[in-house]
């Protein structure tokens, strides 16, 4: 997949570009639909496959008071977006002036003049341009007089619950993250570089773990979970604590990861960690013999549910 970082950078044309057009954040299953159908649809007209996204998100220029912690930075959105086969990706800077433009000189300006777009694939509720005036009426009718297609998909629905990244995010506050992960259609994961720790796990728990430092993503709820691990090309079962090490006095919210049936020194490793199940929240033990009996126990039902879960 070619990635373009900016509109000044755009320089060629490309075939009859099938676009779709959002911020992607999580990448979850109402994107992969409308991504998978800009797919097929260039696939079978011969055409060029083409993701415009923002960056950074439209919300931190918009309304930079609003306290949010995206999904996936712009790395792993590519990541994943690459993996579904789309040919080019182009990253638009969003700043203050481009949110002044409004919805006419967009369509005109950009997926007109600038992308030659044939044929526009966006969600049933997308709205965009200045004080978010243009939407899918607004796209069909300028298609019909710029000579390109719509087509509107709508939301799409898993147990139970529309897909939306807002959803999941909450979801994932709520330490919720085995339906985050069936609205994402994938494990959620976090990515850090393994730095030193107080070396509790090790010396006074008998326990070795990673501490994490993590990169600009959302963590789930503070708690223990059953994770997997991802260090190079290996993947390693486990459970990972997100808290403050309450029975230690610890003030500091730290980010840590046991691995089962590792040997080894993971410091200055960049592994990813995925979310399957949450197993308990984080509390004080009167005892640090207490603590230890129960991370047994979390580590024997993490194992439980890590055989279940695929």
């Amino acid at each position: 997949m070619e990635i373009i970082r900016g509109l000044d950078n755009l320089t060629k044309t490309y075939i009859h570009p099938v676009i779709t057009l959002g911020n992607f954040d999580g990448i979850h299953l109402g994107h992969q639909k409308t991504i998978t159908k800009v797919r097929d649809k260039a696939f079978v007209t011969g055409s060029t496959s083409m993701i415009v996204t923002f960056e950074p998100h439209p919300l931190t220029i918009i309304a930079p008071d609003i306290d949010i912690v995206f999904l996936t930075p712009f790395n792993i959105k590519a990541e994943l977006i690459g993996n579904l086969g789309i040919d080019v990706l182009l990253c638009i800077e969003f700043n203050s002036e481009f949110a002044k433009m409004g919805a006419e000189d967009f369509i005109k300006d950009i997926l007109v003049d600038r992308l030659h777009a044939s044929h526009i694939i966006v969600g049933h509720n997308y709205r965009f341009g200045s004080k978010k005036q243009g939407d899918t009426n607004l796209l069909r009718k300028r298609g019909r007089q710029y000579g390109f297609t719509l087509n509107v998909i709508r939301n799409a629905i898993n147990a139970g619950l529309t897909v939306s990244s807002s959803r999941i995010r909450q979801l994932l506050l709520d330490g919720q993250v085995h339906l985050a992960n069936k609205l994402l259609g994938r494990t959620y994961f976090i990515e850090g570089t393994v730095g030193y720790g107080a070396g509790i796990g090790t010396k006074i728990l008998h326990t070795p773990t990673a501490n994490l430092t993590l990169y600009d993503e959302l963590a789930p709820m503070d708690g223990v979970y059953a994770v997997r691990v991802k260090v190079g090309d290996t993947i390693y079962e486990g459970v990972s604590n997100i808290g403050k090490n309450p029975t230690f006095g610890q003030n500091k919210l730290s980010y840590e990861v046991h691995l089962f049936d590792f040997q080894g020194d993971l410091r200055g490793a960049k592994p990813r960690v995925y979310f399957v199940k949450r197993l308990r929240e984080e509390r004080f033990f009167d005892t640090p013999e207490q603590l230890k009996k129960q991370i047994l126990k979390d580590i024997k039902k993490a194992k439980e549910i890590l055989r279940k879960i695929a």
